[in-house]
């Protein structure tokens, strides 16, 4: 290979696009003479930041190693021409930009995708039109083309909603939309609004959020984005198409256990891993873009961080030895027996390779809620001993004073409130009943999903349960390392009124070693607020309704009704 030691920007290049609409890119490459394959990275949050534009990998070095990177703000954001219409316009415009990307002059006619979140997104959604040039991805920490963004099992994932809406998309929607003095008094207002974000967080109904109506050019596309309009439009145009000829190509999934988007991803994994061999997935101590060794209120070590993964390779290296294989002739970087997953096991703060996600060699094993009817004051036991006659522990929801969010898997502006995090402040509360092992005397490693299999009962029209599970330390520091929530009426379709009824809540996958002399807790609530909207317990939602009614709810844990948690154990 010629070796290059200049390169060449080039700022503000069109792509023009089947329908005439122009976008537009920044495009870095080779000084020297010849074809080189293309890595595209399509995003909405602007080319020419260098959070955006340099963060993720390095293009400087990705281009010394031969490639053409380029860099383009998708329709209807920052230069590029056209109304912004989230995930839906993202099929044929990732489609054309690709063929557009390959015909290029310098161009070798192959292209790889490149990129976190909604520009993974565009990753995915450029596959269902089958780009012929196209031929590997990197898809990180991203949603599911199949699945709502910003929601589980039904339930709003409101902040992450919220902010995308009012940090992400509106300072460039409003700039578009308004003269340049409307504008300037615009953005004041919304600076000041996003250092009062946790405040509207409580704001209801959430439809009339006063943060968005007071911009009256913002509203439609609230509505839209909060209705899932964007997002159903997009899942149309996908199940016009054949699953099997789109899912087809080489993707290298990257993940963090406490990314919003780990399910999703992993959901990625195992799709596409059923159309082509070719996946290769990483998943680090992380959260949403957080990619260093510290999270939360833990370090995981310098060799946990992505820019020194097992002290071997950083970020952009990955990136370069993926593609080096796909997109190069005769440059074999990927060894033909490497194990395609590997996992950062948390506790013993390890990297492993392993041969599938899920790991085969799981055994699912019960641990059995118990108490004497006070769990919400510290009584409840977890054991692998099944309940007898036990009575239920009983807790108020009063969706007015929810359990407020502590940690975990979330979105919140500027990365606040993400990853592990002393549950003891929420323990404490009256509504949040807990159940604890002893102190292991022998490591037990937990790596997968959990889940719970709650017996509860509430004299509420609707309601939610939230489950946590948590590792609490020899001196009662209790960190979460997964989550999860459901709420009844998309569970049991009907009013769950003074019923005793079994709900299945899917925790976030995790690895952890859980040490000596520390113990496994399950924590139930019915909020985890405000990473998810509150449920009123009326049978409607507060995007819509400021009515609540307080909830009693009652957790069943005897024969009839045996609660438990299914943990993926593996053993020793």
């Amino acid at each position: 290979m010629t070796k290059i030691n200049q390169i060449i920007v080039e700022r503000e290049v069109p792509c023009t696009l089947r329908d005439g609409i122009t976008l537009y890119a920044n495009i870095y490459r080779p000084q020297a003479s010849g074809n080189y394959p293309v890595l595209l990275t399509r995003l909405p949050y602007n080319k020419n930041l260098p959070d955006f534009s340099h963060r993720w990998i390095d293009p400087i070095r990705t281009v010394m190693q031969g490639y053409i990177v380029i860099v383009q703000d998708v329709r209807g954001r920052f230069a590029s021409e056209g109304e912004f219409e989230p995930f839906a316009q993202e099929i044929k415009d990732g489609y054309d930009t690709v063929e557009w990307a390959a015909s290029l002059p310098y161009s070798n006619g192959k292209v790889g995708m490149f990129g976190l979140s909604y520009y993974a997104f565009t990753q995915l959604y450029a596959l269902v039109e089958q780009p012929s040039a196209l031929k590997a991805i990197f898809p990180a920490m991203t949603g599911n083309i199949f699945k709502e963004p910003f929601g589980e099992s039904g339930v709003l994932a409101l902040a992450s909603a919220e902010t995308w809406m009012l940090d992400s998309v509106a300072p460039d929607y409003l700039k578009r939309k308004l003269s340049s003095e409307e504008y300037s008094a615009a953005i004041k207002e919304l600076s000041n609004d996003l250092d009062q974000i946790e405040e509207w967080h409580n704001y209801m109904p959430i439809r009339e959020l006063p943060a968005v109506t007071k911009h009256p050019v913002l509203q439609d596309i609230y509505r839209k984005y909060m209705d899932q309009e964007f997002n159903k439009r997009a899942v149309t145009q996908i199940y016009a198409k054949h699953t099997s000829d789109f899912m087809n190509i080489p993707a290298y999934h990257f993940a963090g256990w406490y990314d919003n988007f780990l399910s999703q991803t992993l959901m990625n994994y195992q799709q596409m891993r059923e159309y082509n061999p070719n996946q290769k997935l990483i998943i680090g101590p992380w959260g949403h873009g957080m990619v260093g060794s510290d999270l939360g209120e833990r370090s995981f070590g310098v060799n946990s961080s992505a820019q020194s993964i097992a002290g071997k390779e950083d970020l952009t290296s990955v990136h370069i030895q993926w593609f080096n294989h796909w997109l190069k002739e005769d440059n074999d970087t990927l060894q033909a027996d490497e194990d395609p997953v590997k996992i950062f096991v948390m506790g013993i703060n390890k990297w492993r390779s392993e041969k599938e996600w899920p790991l085969q060699r799981t055994v699912y094993t019960n641990y059995y809620f118990h108490s004497d009817g006070q769990a919400n004051s510290k009584s409840g036991r977890l054991t692998t001993a099944t309940p007898t006659d036990e009575p239920s522990d009983q807790f108020t929801h009063d969706p007015a004073s929810p359990v407020p969010t502590h940690g975990g898997g979330t979105l919140f502006y500027n990365g606040r409130n993400v990853g592990p995090r002393d549950q003891r402040q929420i323990e404490v509360r009256d509504d949040v009943v807990v159940y604890t092992t002893p102190p292991l005397d022998e490591s037990i490693e937990v790596t997968g999903s959990a889940k719970v299999i709650l017996w509860a009962s509430t004299d509420a029209l609707d309601t939610d349960f939230t489950a946590k599970l948590v590792d609490v330390f020899p001196d009662g520091t209790a960190y979460n390392l997964a989550d999860g929530i459901v709420r009844a009426k998309y569970q049991h379709g009907e009013s769950v009124k003074n019923k005793i009824v079994c709900y299945e809540i899917e925790l976030s996958p995790t690895s952890n070693v859980f040490l000596p002399g520390h113990s496994i807790r399950i924590d139930i609530a019915s909020s985890d607020f405000p990473r998810y909207d509150v449920n009123p317990g009326t049978g409607k939602t507060t995007l819509d309704t400021l009515e609540m009614v307080k909830a009693a709810q009652k957790v069943f844990h005897q024969t009839e009704y045996p609660s438990h948690v299914i943990l993926p154990v593996i053993p020793q």
